[in-house]
């Protein structure tokens, strides 16, 4: 190498340094657990519902509650141990899409649609199609409304409130319907008012109608005994009577949003226009 050269090379910048590191992406293992968990129940509730006898089809509500399990844990794992990560967000509405989505809105067609094919009324057969475009509205509805959250989050005042009805909400009403009828329904005017209730689902879910989100409440703080008291006897209650309890449960969560809503625009409506004492 001559003299020049030898300058040439030290002078040089390390190649090294002219090629930008490789940013390296993953995702937190602890709380993807919990998010595949509510994958494959979501995968096991299509599966079941496939079936379409009744005790697969409780099963199949029963595998959608499950998940809703898996989808409160994951995220509330996630913030506890500081593991959250964009990846693992997109995981996440990736897999509540099949969970809160797509097995629901299967198991409502199936449960509340599919048995009008063995009657004989016409109306039977027009209900039947109607439950296909509802099925699909609440799908749509639920993708709407996961990626809407994606990019919004929560309700400005505090992270009080999703906007919205939460898809797990949604399913859950769904599933906990299923899991304490338990027969498949078999008249259509009775099918009918079952796809009315999905499909308010769905445009409650693509709604602005805040519900309550319950991230004020510190799990890692202490409690008064009695708070454990009453959740040791809501958890006893869904054991002993589950059919009863989660129905419960869904049916005062989903009202809750409409009433606050309509007791708002009241309050408002009493704001704007006081009323003259003197009158």
């Amino acid at each position: 190498m001559s003299e020049l050269d030898e300058i040439g090379a030290e002078n040089a910048a390390p190649e090294v340094d002219e090629v930008p590191r490789r940013r390296h992406r993953g995702i937190y293992l602890l709380p993807s657990f919990f998010t595949v968990g509510n994958l494959l129940c979501g995968y096991y509730a299509i599966w079941t519902t496939f079936k379409g006898t009744m005790p697969d089809l409780d099963n199949a509500a029963k595998a959608i509650g499950l998940a809703i399990v898996f989808d409160m844990l994951d995220g509330r794992i996630a913030r506890a141990t500081h593991t959250s990560s964009e990846l693992g967000k997109q995981f996440d509405s990736l897999a509540d899409v099949i969970s809160f989505g797509i097995a629901p809105a299967l198991l409502a067609f199936a449960w509340g649609v599919r048995g009008l094919l063995l009657t004989s009324e016409p109306q039977g057969l027009q209900v039947y199609r109607l439950g296909w475009l509802v099925g699909f509205t609440f799908l749509l509805c639920c993708a709407w409304r996961l990626a809407r959250f994606n990019i919004q989050g929560m309700a400005p005042e505090r992270s009080r409130y999703f906007v919205g009805l939460p898809t797990p909400a949604a399913a859950g009403m769904i599933a906990a319907m299923v899991h304490a009828v338990k027969y498949p329904l078999d008249t259509w005017w009775v099918s009918l008012l079952w796809l009315g209730l999905v499909f308010t689902l769905a445009v409650l879910m693509a709604s602005s109608v805040r519900y309550a989100g319950f991230k004020e409440i510190q799990w890692q703080k202490r409690h008064s005994s009695l708070s454990f008291i009453l959740i040791g006897l809501l958890i006893a209650a869904v054991v002993l009577y589950s059919e009863e309890v989660l129905l419960a449960i869904a049916t005062l969560y989903l009202l809750s949003g409409v009433s606050g809503r309509l007791i708002r625009q009241v309050r408002h409506r009493i704001a704007s226009n006081p009323t003259n004492a003197d009158s």
